[in-house]
C-alpha cells in the first residue's frame, strides 16, 4: 500500500487518527474535497477514506455532486479497493450497497458506548469495548445484505459494519482527536444550538473520554490495516 485518498466535504472533519497511522506506514494521503474536486484519482488509489459531513446521502436534489460520489463509491466497493467510511461516509457506503439510509429516530449527539456484536468484539472494533465514542448524527442505515453487524447503540441498531474484507463503515467517530474538538464547536455552531447541546458537558466529556479512544482508534485502524495483507 503506497497512497491513500480521503474524501472529505466540510474541511474539519478529516481523517484524524488515521492520519499517522497512515505515516507511519509510508502511505501518502491525498485530500480531494467532494463537490469541488475531481474525485477520479480514488480510482487509482490503495485506500480510500470517505469522512464525514452535515449532508445525507439522500440529498441528491439539493446537493447533485453526490450522484457522481455515490457512483464513484460504488465502483470502488465493486472494485475490491479497500474503504473506510466514517459517518456520511458510511451510510454512503450503505446507499452504495442497497440499503435504505434515512433519518433515525432522533439526533445522537454526543459519547457513548457500544454494544458491539460477537463479531465486532473479534473484529478490530473490539479494542473498543468499554470505552465511550463520540456519536455525531441524525440519520442512520439498513444493515446491507452480504454486511456483518459489528456494533449498535440503544438507538441505533447499526453503527458499524464490515463488507467483507476491505470495507469498513464506522457511523460514530473514534478519529477525532480530542485537540481537534474545537473546530467541530465552531464549524457545527448552527446544529449545536439546535440541539440545545451543552457545550461544555460536551468539552468536558471529550477531555474524560477522548484520550482512550483516540489510543484505540489508532491500534483499531492499524489492526485493520494490517488484515488486509492477509
Amino acid at each position: 500500500m503506497k497512497n491513500a485518498v480521503a474524501i472529505y466535504h466540510v474541511a474539519f472533519e478529516d481523517a484524524g487518527t488515521l492520519g499517522p497511522v497512515l505515516d507511519e506506514r509510508g502511505v501518502g494521503l491525498t485530500y480531494l474535497q467532494a463537490g469541488r474536486d475531481d474525485l477520479s484519482p480514488t480510482l487509482d488509489a490503495d485506500l480510500v477514506l470517505i469522512l464525514g459531513g452535515p449532508i445525507s446521502v439522500y440529498d441528491v436534489d439539493r446537493y447533485p455532486f453526490l450522484k457522481d460520489e455515490l457512483k464513484l463509491i460504488e465502483t470502488l466497493a465493486k472494485k475490491g479497493t479497500p474503504i473506510v467510511g466514517i459517518c456520511l461516509g458510511a451510510q454512503a457506503l450503505a446507499s452504495v450497497l442497497a440499503a435504505r439510509v434515512y433519518p433515525g429516530q432522533k439526533k445522537e449527539l454526543g459519547w457513548d458506548q457500544l454494544i458491539l456484536s460477537e463479531e465486532g468484539k473479534a473484529s478490530p472494533l473490539g479494542l473498543l469495548e468499554g470505552l465511550h465514542i463520540l456519536n455525531w448524527h441524525g440519520d442512520t442505515f439498513d444493515l446491507p445484505t452480504g454486511a456483518t453487524r459489528l456494533a449498535s447503540t440503544e438507538i441505533t441498531p447499526n453503527q458499524a459494519f464490515s463488507y467483507g474484507a476491505n470495507v469498513l463503515a464506522l457511523q460514530f467517530h473514534v478519529e477525532l482527536p480530542a485537540c481537534d474538538m474545537e473546530r467541530w464547536l465552531i464549524g457545527h455552531k448552527l446544529e449545536l444550538a439546535n440541539s440545545n447541546v451543552d457545550l461544555g458537558q460536551l468539552r468536558a466529556e471529550t477531555a474524560r473520554y477522548a484520550p482512550a479512544t483516540n489510543k484505540a482508534s489508532h491500534a483499531l485502524f492499524t489492526r485493520w490495516l494490517d488484515g488486509l495483507a492477509k
